[in-house]
């Protein structure tokens, strides 16, 4: 028996090909006693939850990342190796492991579950979605298939926790009297993946009868949504919707989180002398942390509308469709992966580059990944669009702001592709390999589960608030107030502290480019992320008491003190700017060498001075200035 299973402590894995509805069974499994984190030197998400057995047993869970193959092309698929071969520093090996399938989709899950029999750990087949395979009329050979693999098989309906009790119950049984073998797995040779998967095709013949009712709308629904033109305007219309809702919904939310920050301000400054605890607290922390969190709605609209296309399955038809415009600009087509999680942060982007082989092709993934628009944009865009552009519709229908804020997306999207067909037709003119991928089935995303991960993703954000900008806020409220004004001055206070000598310092660089000194204060401290050059800002103008200032709000402030110009300036860019040293940090650890980080540090801020100063100058010759 199983020492840990022994003292106590079981440990059950799940583990599935993406889209298996993995994800949720989690979440039925768990409910609510599930907490989020990091695996230990990497950035892969770790999700850990408990379930209690019939037994009263209470059972640790582990949702690993969605996996084709024990054989790791990402970060993603190399924790869940590492997790079921028990590789992970400081982790034992689970005592039970659940391989979650599709039901109406065996074919690739059959391959990962010989690999799981060979692992030699106790390990259960969940047949997932398994009221979808009956109404299609699919008949599977639930004895035959449990024979084949060497492994019992439960049926499940994840969304309605149908057969959540009997998997419990399974893996516990499993857990308490199944030896774990020792482990013959190994990385397997061409010609053993070859014999694999004819394996499993043969199993999936003897033991899988086609459907009856086969699932022909999700080919009438792919017949339209994965048209080559077609496709491309209803992807674009999806996301230009999304930038529209980004403005106009969470309006409401933005104004009484501003309103509650102003609130606490007040109310601080009430019961504490005046002095420099008040100024630390109500300047420092409460102007900087509240000009950041502000954002949060915003940030779940974006999140929410992700995992909405996730959840229904579109998010790989939307990866089928950009495939073929980065094929054009010489992109791998495995490329899209990492690109798309740079749009949430570019860390995870540039380590989900490992999939591709070819180093040039990773190479050049890795140097664009920061191109596309990561969620810690949201804060500064947000703000500048909100104080220089209208909130008006326009064209009888278009939020101009939305409109912007789209636009400020395509134009990271864009720029991406021309740098890669730049530095693939100019330095490494090599053919890239095509791109392989399973559509899932359509279906509807389970409300719970978008809740749920949207108060995930909020945890997320409020702890980075407090992990990251907090101390950084306090830094700058110490610069922006020591030393002291002489008693001679005839300026603002904050032009003598040691942030306006570095502002005045740098002033002269970036005056071409339509900043002043307190852009170039925010600019610093924003190098360690890029949504904290607003809280910055915040700090800046709360501690140099903006003069007719009072309680108005930072976008509000902004309007008065800077030009148009110098908004949009600030909005070019940041579309460039490479304000980000954990993604550069991670770029020498991905490469090996300092010689990329800097590579992408000098062509991405070339880009971004450059953008800012054509942009600041146009504006000012058509009267923005």
């Amino acid at each position: 028996m199983n020492a840990a299973v022994v003292s106590g402590h079981t440990r059950m894995a799940l583990v599935g090909n993406p889209n298996s509805g993995k994800t949720a069974l989690f979440n039925a499994l768990t409910g609510s006693r599930q907490k989020v984190a990091n695996y230990a030197g990497v950035t892969v998400e770790r999700k850990e939850g408990l379930v209690t057995a019939p037994s009263g047993r209470v059972i640790q869970v582990l949702d690993l990342p969605g996996t084709y193959s024990l054989r790791a092309r990402s970060p993603d698929e190399a924790v869940t190796r590492d997790a079921v071969l028990g590789r992970l520093t400081g982790e034992t090996p689970p005592d039970v492991i659940v391989c979650v399938a599709d039901a109406t989709n065996l074919r690739l899950v059959l391959r990962l579950a010989l690999e799981l029999k060979q692992v030699g750990r106790p390990f259960v087949l969940a047949l997932n979605m398994y009221d979808i395979a009956q109404r299609q009329g699919l008949r599977i050979d639930l004895e035959g298939l449990s024979r084949e693999i060497g492994a019992p098989i439960v049926t499940t309906v994840a969304t309605r926790k149908r057969g959540i009790e009997d998997l419990v119950a399974q893996a516990e049984t499993l857990a308490l009297t199944v030896s774990p073998a020792e482990s013959t797995w190994r990385e397997p040779t061409a010609a053993e993946i070859r014999a694999a998967h004819a394996e499993a095709q043969r199993i999936m013949k003897a033991h899988v009868r086609p459907a009856e009712r086969p699932d022909t709308w999700t080919g009438r629904i792919d017949d339209v949504l994965l048209h080559p033109v077609g496709g491309l305007l209803i992807l674009s219309t999806i996301l230009f919707v999304m930038f529209q809702a980004v403005f106009a919904w969470a309006s409401p939310a933005m104004d009484g989180i501003e309103a509650g920050f102003g609130w606490l301000g007040e109310v601080v400054a009430m019961v504490t002398p005046d002095g420099l605890l008040r100024s630390l607290i109500v300047d420092g922390l409460i102007a900087g942390v509240g000009s950041v969190l502000v954002f949060l709605p915003q940030i779940l609209i974006v999140f929410f509308f992700i995992l909405l296309l996730e959840d229904s399955g579109y998010m790989a038809r939307a990866a089928f469709l950009m495939d073929r415009m980065m094929g054009a600009a010489g992109l791998h087509g495995r490329a899209f992966i990492p690109l798309l999680s740079s749009h949430a942060c570019a860390i995870p982007g540039v380590m989900a580059a490992r999939v591709i082989d070819q180093k040039h092709d990773r190479l050049t993934t890795i140097l664009i990944a920061p191109l596309m628009t990561c969620s810690a944009r949201i804060p500064v865009y947000t703000l500048i669009i909100g104080a220089f552009i209208p909130d008006r519709t326009v064209w009888g229908f278009v939020n101009l702001q939305g409109l912007v804020m789209f636009g400020l997306y395509a134009s990271g999207i864009v720029s991406g592709l021309i740098v890669a067909f730049v530095i693939r037709n100019l330095f490494w003119r090599t053919a890239s390999e095509p791109f392989m991928m399973e559509l899932p089935t359509y279906r509807l995303p389970d409300p719970a589960n978008v809740l749920r991960n949207l108060m995930q993703r909020a945890g997320i954000f409020i702890n980075r608030a407090g992990r990251i900008i907090l101390p950084l806020m306090v830094l700058v409220w110490v610069l922006s107030t020591f030393p002291y004004a002489p008693a001679d001055a005839t300026g603002p206070a904050i032009d003598y502290s040691f942030a306006g000598m570095i502002g005045h310092a740098i002033e002269p660089f970036l005056a071409p480019i339509g900043f002043n000194w307190q852009m170039s204060v925010a600019l610093v401290p924003g190098m360690a992320a890029r949504e904290v050059a607003v809280a910055a800002l915040g700090t800046v103008y709360a501690v140099g008491d903006v003069e007719g200032a009072g309680g108005a709000t930072l976008s509000a402030i902004l309007a008065s003190q800077w030009s148009m110009a110098s908004g949009l300036a600030v909005l070019a860019w940041y579309v460039f700017a490479p304000q980000c040293l954990p993604t550069l940090g991670v770029v020498k650890r991905e490469t090996n060498s300092w010689l990329w980080p800097t590579v992408m540090f000098s062509y991405m801020f070339a880009l971004a001075y450059l953008a800012a100063f054509t942009t600041y100058r146009v504006s000012v010759a058509m009267g923005g200035g």
